[in-house]
Parts: structure tokens; C-alpha cells; sequence
């Protein structure tokens, strides 16, 4: 196992306090917050809901300055079934113990099945109790990834499950513990380790009207385009992969809240747009829910000012 050094930490503080918008004076502390994170001081207990994983494997193809090997190496996470190598009771016995303990983060991936509960069944639970009870003794509750925080695909119209976005289900159960949305499909690994991080130095991080950090969904995908430029000139793409901007293809990034143009993923390699493709709006609060919603609008009359919708 690779040892991080204090330099390290340091590094990766100054990198997620500029991604942050929290300034160079924030570095320090968001290095310390890092470091407590290695030390154990934020257990995660993570639970799967009705998901593809996605959000796990995007957290694990993360690189430099490596939140997955926070979480893997460093960081105390307590359960994560796809990391686990116990299985059966082994598994519940650390859950429950983890439960009766309490003082943990609760990061869930997926959505609950409110409606049919054995859809997702852990040792014979439903894991709707399972996360119910979990949630009762968490510090604060992350919902990771768009089916978790607003739905997502398994909670689209005419779904057999009755799937809903965590905070639904939390507030059908009374439960009144802090919640934090992280939509995007998946999510990207910066949003949770940075969202720890403040949590830890700073306390819960200003929150919008959905619950969702204002340092990573403050902005439109729009607003931060790279074609942007295109755009005001109406300079648009006829195909995908041209040059010009994309709002004719169906682009959605005047209607998602997210930070992905800066961001970049899969170890900063790429995005949607600078790939070529219009953005579908997988961290929207509407994605997927409704059959009219549209991941590409390319055979539609779109005009201008339907992005001020």
C-alpha cells in the first residue's frame, strides 16, 4: 500500500479548494480535513439501492489526486458491498454493528424501492429498513448519484417498483437527519470527497433549494461551456462531433446544474461536450423521470429560448 504524505494531502487540498471555489486560504484546512478523513474521524457506511453501480465504479476510475484511494486506503469506510470481500452474515454483522454505533456518514447509491421492498433485499431485509435504520444514527446522509438523490432511472414513469429518491423515502419515515444531494449519472468522485471535507472543517456546505451543494451545482453546464462562444454567435453543430455548439443536438446544459465542464472525468480525461456530445442532463432533478423528457431533442424545432426554461 502506498503511505500519502502530509505533501500529498496538501496537494490534493489545494486542488479541491480551487475546484471548490473556496480559495487558496482554504487549502491548509482542507488538507487537515483529508487527513482526519485517513485517520478514521468520517466513517462511511455506503449502501446500494436500485442502481448499476455506476457511481462506485466512477469513484474507483478517479486518479489524481487519487479520492479513491482516500476511500479504499485511507478513508474508514465501514461497508461498501461492491469493495467488500466478506459475504452473507459476516456482511450484516458489520453493517448492524456500524448502525448500533452510529457517528457515521451514510453515502447511499440507488434508489428505494418504496413500493415493492423486496425488489432489493439484503440477507432477506429489504433495504429500505436496512437504510431506514441507518439513517436514524448518521451524523449526516449523502445521496450519491442521480438515481439516489432525485430518482433516476429505476424511478421513471410507469416504474413496477414504486422506486423514489432517498430524500422522498427519508421523509415518508420521519427521519429528520441532514441530507446532502450529489445527482449526476454517476457522480463524480470530487463531489463526494469534497463534500466530506467541508463537512468535516467547515460543517454542511451552502446547500440550494434541492439540497445540492452550491460549489459544484452553483452554475449551469451552459454557463461554463467550453461553446459557450459558439453559442452567443449561433454557431451550431450540424452532427455530432462538429465543431460549433451543440443546443440544436438536444444539448441540455442550459437546464443541469453541475460543474462537469470544469471538472472533467475519468481522470480528467474527457467530457460530454468536449467529446462531442450534447450533455443529456443526468444531474438533473428531472432526468429520467418523466417519458417526455428528453435525452436528445435532435428530430424537435428547438429554438434559443428554450434554454431559459
Amino acid at each position: 500500500m502506498t503511505q500519502t504524505t502530509r505533501r500529498d494531502f496538501l496537494k490534493q487540498g489545494a486542488r479541491l479548494a480551487a475546484l471548490m471555489g473556496l480559495g487558496s486560504s482554504a487549502a491548509a484546512r482542507l488538507a487537515e480535513a483529508l487527513e482526519e478523513l485517513s485517520l478514521g474521524a468520517a466513517p462511511v457506511l455506503w449502501l446500494q439501492g436500485l442502481s448499476c453501480s455506476g457511481c462506485s465504479v466512477s469513484f474507483l476510475n478517479s486518479g489524481s489526486p487519487a479520492p479513491a484511494e482516500v476511500l479504499t486506503q485511507y478513508i474508514t469506510l465501514l461497508f461498501h458491498s461492491t469493495l467488500s470481500t466478506a459475504t452473507g452474515d459476516m456482511c450484516m454483522e458489520i453493517v448492524n454493528t456500524a448502525v448500533k454505533e452510529g457517528g457515521f456518514y451514510l453515502a447511499v447509491e440507488g434508489a428505494i424501492p418504496a413500493g415493492m421492498p423486496e425488489a432489493c433485499l439484503m440477507n432477506h431485509e429489504p433495504m429500505s429498513k436496512i437504510v431506514a435504520r441507518a439513517a436514524r444514527s448518521a451524523t449526516a446522509v449523502l445521496a450519491v448519484g442521480s438515481c439516489a438523490a432525485v430518482g433516476g432511472i429505476p424511478a421513471a414513469e410507469g416504474n413496477p417498483t414504486g422506486a423514489v429518491s432517498l430524500p422522498e423515502f427519508l421523509e415518508k419515515e420521519r427521519i429528520n437527519k441532514p441530507v446532502i444531494r450529489l445527482p449526476g449519472c454517476p457522480c463524480h468522485p470530487d463531489w463526494l470527497v469534497g463534500t466530506l471535507a467541508h463537512v468535516l472543517k467547515f460543517g454542511l456546505p451552502e446547500l440550494d433549494t434541492m439540497q445540492r451543494p452550491v460549489m459544484f451545482y452553483g452554475r449551469t453546464i451552459h454557463d461554463q461551456c467550453p461553446r459557450f462562444a459558439d453559442y452567443e454567435r449561433e454557431h451550431f453543430a450540424k452532427h455530432f462531433s462538429d465543431e460549433g455548439c451543440l443546443f440544436e443536438l438536444g444539448c441540455l446544459g442550459p437546464n443541469t446544474h453541475a460543474d462537469c465542464a470544469l471538472r472533467h472525468w475519468n481522470t480528467g480525461a474527457n467530457t460530454c461536450i468536449k467529446a462531442g456530445a450534447p450533455c443529456i442532463g443526468c444531474a438533473s432533478d428531472r432526468f429520467a423521470r418523466d417519458k417526455a423528457f428528453p435525452f436528445y431533442r435532435k428530430s424537435e424545432s428547438v429554438s434559443r429560448e428554450d434554454s431559459k426554461r
